[in-house]
């Protein structure tokens, strides 16, 4: 069977574990603000966060499409280097001996996706606890831009930082205060937010 028809299997299996590490990410990113973001997303929000934490800027897009690059030809390195013990304990690679040629190749199938389920792992859980932690202590040391206007449909506006919104909310420091405000968006008539040049702006 092709590389290509056993990643084909795993694709499925992979999505699910793509949005379980996104609502992983989300929980530990927003417990940390004192928001339970479960009770304030829908379902496609859920769906979609992992593409979400992907395409949130061009570094973390990069590294995920190189990281998946470097995976789809992991098994053909590993197989080709199936003699080199060092190699081979670098990885954490049993001994095909006594396998046949297909296991072999389904086995270094399987040992790539593991590792790269793990790394994937490290990196929704170091995001959220970093993102959380960092977004917190600049909110307390009021180190944050207010580089955002809500124009709300009363006719009233807030300079505000904006930290995150989905579907159906918008989450919020106003200037001058300290708290998290939470506003659905059907509130807000307009969104605007002042120009940064650069490729990381946001």
């Amino acid at each position: 069977m092709k590389y290509s028809e056993e990643i084909q299997k795993l694709l499925p299996l992979g999505y699910i574990y793509l949005v379980i590490l996104g609502i992983l990410k989300e929980s530990i990113f927003y417990y940390q603000l004192g928001i339970n973001i479960l009770k304030y997303s829908t379902i496609m929000d859920i769906l979609i966060s992992p593409i979400a934490e992907f395409t949130s800027n061009p570094i973390t897009l990069a590294f995920i499409v190189s990281l998946c690059a470097f995976h789809f030809y992991l098994p053909r390195i590993f197989l080709k280097y199936k003699d080199n013990k060092r190699f081979q304990k670098s990885f954490d690679l049993k001994s095909t001996e006594g396998l046949s040629e297909e296991e072999t190749k389904n086995y270094y199938i399987y040992a790539s996706f593991k590792i790269f389920a793990v790394i994937l792992l490290s990196f929704f859980i170091g995001t959220g606890l970093a993102g959380g932690y960092t977004t917190m202590d600049r909110i307390k040391n009021n180190k944050v831009d207010y580089n955002y206007t809500l124009n709300y449909n009363s006719g009233e506006s807030e300079q505000i930082y904006l930290i995150n919104s989905n579907s159906i909310y918008y989450f919020y420091v106003q200037k001058g205060h300290k708290t998290i405000k939470i506003v659905p968006i059907g509130a807000i008539k307009s969104v605007e937010k002042s120009l940064k040049v650069g490729i990381l702006s946001k």
